[in-house]
């Protein structure tokens, strides 16, 4: 590792060095199954070749020029995903932070658009939404604020999956403007919500004029099972924000706007440099078209059942194992103690995952993920489990 890189990132001591499909192999050439996906990135794998085209012919044709001028790729991607989502316009940026931020200025506009002089957004505990001051500020975890203050005002935060929470806070304040969450939890642990919940939210959103504001960062472009995973619930936000999978590792963010909310940012409100550009939107496009042509998304929610059945076969007399959940391929396995060691035992196996929240375990594998790979996943991370659990 060199030592000229911000000691930003508490790394592992691998370089991965090439990949394909769901398996990596670092500069020893040693070989991982991927259960992480770049954190909820590659859901087509790695160099999948419908992505590798795309990008090469593009590159050759043009990379960037600017959003002062139209971008044919940039429309086209817009009328597929608004077209998906139920949605009426799209912002294109870079990242999912950075589309979140969209969402908060957004927010606040409409805020002020309504004579609030200072609005304010409902957000979640255990909630993250990026590291921008604004969405760091959003986010609902101490750990990853501290040494940032001041935070930026405007957020009142409540318990997830708590309606009556939501209910006192709007009885509280009147400046309330909009509420921001997750569909699921990813680094709060993996946390589903009751089925209801979101249509609560919709609800309440309705009757009090406010926007209804879904960060799919991570759970959106099929993880759980739909295209967006509040399609599960037959509703649509006002606003919603989507990055990590839609380029399968080609950096690009989305914020996606409708009703009242799709003409609250006008010309010179908000702006990117590279937001859209031609080579980042051939490849959101070649991975929309790779999904519906090999009908991935409908296969999610079968493959993580399959994972779920296989890890609760393995784990059922693991009395330190508390809890298996999942929404398609998003899975959070539950222990009783803090497991961060796990990654490192995992890796020593050849399988990458993560630990988040401090006891769970979180699986993201691609959607590409086949039987015979999920079973290598079910023994792996089986066999890493109980190996940790009993050394405890």
């Amino acid at each position: 590792m060199t030592g000229h890189i911000m000691p930003t990132y508490g790394r592992l001591d691998i370089t991965l060095d090439r990949g394909e499909g769901v398996w990596l192999w670092d500069q020893a050439d040693k070989r991982y199954l991927d259960a992480l996906s770049g954190i909820a990135v590659c859901n087509l794998g790695h160099a999948h070749p419908a992505v590798h085209k795309a990008l090469c012919e593009q590159s050759a044709k043009l990379v960037h020029t600017s959003n002062l001028y139209g971008v044919a790729l940039q429309e086209q991607l817009a009328d597929q995903l608004t077209a998906k989502s139920g949605m009426n316009n799209v912002f294109f940026c870079n990242s999912g932070a950075e589309a979140n931020e969209a969402s908060i200025k957004l927010a606040r506009r409409f805020g002020h658009q309504q004579g609030i002089t200072n609005p304010a957004i409902l957000v979640m505990e255990k909630s993250f939404h990026g590291r921008t001051l604004a969405t760091l500020s959003a986010t609902g975890n101490l750990k990853i604020q501290q040494g940032f203050a001041p935070l930026v005002e405007g957020f009142i935060r409540v318990p997830y999956n708590d309606v009556p929470a939501i209910e006192q806070a709007l009885q509280q304040h009147d400046n309330i403007v909009a509420i921001l969450l997750e569909p699921i939890q990813g680094e709060g642990g993996v946390n589903i919500p009751a089925p209801d919940y979101l249509n609560q939210i919709r609800v309440l959103c309705d009757r009090h004029d406010l926007l209804m504001m879904l960060d799919e960062v991570q759970t959106g472009i099929g993880r759980t099972g739909k295209f967006l995973a509040y399609q599960h619930n037959g509703i649509t936000p006002d606003v919603c924000s989507l990055a990590k999978a839609l380029g399968n590792g080609v950096p690009i963010g989305a914020c996606l706007a409708k009703g009242k909310a799709a003409q609250v940012l006008t010309a010179g409100s908000h702006g990117s440099t590279f937001g859209g550009n031609p080579l980042a939107c051939s490849a959101a496009l070649a991975v929309l078209a790779t999904l519906d042509q090999e009908r991935l998304i409908e296969q999610a929610e079968a493959k993580g059942g399959k994972i779920v059945q296989g890890l609760t076969r393995q784990l059922k007399n693991n009395p330190q194992v508390r809890a298996i959940r999942h929404k398609g391929l998003m899975l959070g396995i539950e222990l009783d103690s803090p497991c961060h060691d796990l990654v490192g035992d995992a890796l020593t196996r050849g399988l990458l995952i993560n630990v988040t929240n401090e006891t769970t375990i979180r699986l993201l594998p691609p959607l590409i993920i086949d039987a015979e790979q999920i079973d290598s996943l079910i023994s792996l991370l089986s066999n890493v489990i109980h190996a940790h659990t009993a050394r405890r």
